[in-house]
């Protein structure tokens, strides 16, 4: 029988692919927000399945794990990042 490991997911984009995360013991939510290490650097992202038992050669090897749950001050700025996001879009699409 297979080892279990606790995993969460969590998505950069609302539309985007999930990614799995070790929570560190950490016990966290649908919805909460986490800042994890990517390869590139900090990222913002949401957890879309809270912590789950998965077997351990179910996952693809290593783990990489949740840096900090996100604190007021990661939500803001990543919202203004968001809002950025739409106004230059806006500005592309009416060249």
């Amino acid at each position: 029988m297979s080892k279990m490991k606790t995993i969460i997911g969590i998505k950069f984009k609302p539309t985007g692919k999930v990614y799995y995360f070790d929570p560190k013991g950490q016990k966290f939510n649908k919805g909460d927000f986490v800042i994890v290490e990517t390869t590139n650097g900090m990222e913002f992202a949401e957890v879309t399945v809270p912590n789950k038992e998965v077997e351990e050669d179910k996952i693809v090897a290593p783990l990489k794990q949740i840096v900090r749950r996100a604190k007021y001050k990661d939500i803001k700025h990543h919202q203004e990042n968001q809002r950025k996001e739409e106004e230059a879009l806006r500005k592309a699409t009416a060249l």
